[in-house]
């Protein structure tokens, strides 16, 4: 009889943590961590150049003075050509999907050192993004949109 009740306390306790544990979890639930696309299809930040080197600052991230380098740089030299006091800052609106007034496409071509070469037929040439891309999409998408436009202080 000894070894009923031993048997049935245990299962009681089992039972009884088991609750507590699904109690405890729904007042603590995990909060999924969220990326900017969870947010927006479209993203804008403000580049400027900052010791000759084109940087852009999104506290929302956790990005400051990231730099463009390996051939992007060397696009935005072209794409802001037009622009007055471009270096001064200007609005880069892009997206992983096609939109209305975007100026120029990147297309993706391939991974390396943790970043993502991008071709931009626009520019004949190639640019390499840094892992700072992924702050904004989940993965290098395949093709970015970007719209170039000065800034409206």
């Amino acid at each position: 009889m000894l070894n009923e009740m031993e048997r049935f306390s245990t299962w009681i306790s089992l039972g009884i943590a088991l609750a507590l544990v699904v109690a405890i979890a729904k007042l603590h639930p995990d909060k999924p961590t969220r990326t900017v696309p969870d947010v927006n299809a479209l993203m804008i930040i403000a580049p400027y150049k900052y010791e000759g080197a084109w940087v852009f600052d999104d506290p929302a991230v956790g990005l400051f003075r990231e730099p463009f380098i390996a051939g992007i740089d060397t696009m935005i030299d072209k794409a802001v050509a037009k622009i007055p006091n471009a270096e001064d800052g200007f609005r880069a609106i892009f997206s992983a999907r096609q939109f209305p007034g975007s100026d120029f496409k990147l297309e993706w071509r391939r991974e390396e050192s943790g970043g993502n070469w991008y071709y931009s037929d626009q520019f004949k040439m190639e640019g390499w993004l840094c892992p700072a891309l992924l702050k904004y999409f989940p993965g290098a998408p395949r093709e970015i949109y970007v719209k170039i436009e000065p800034l409206q202080h």
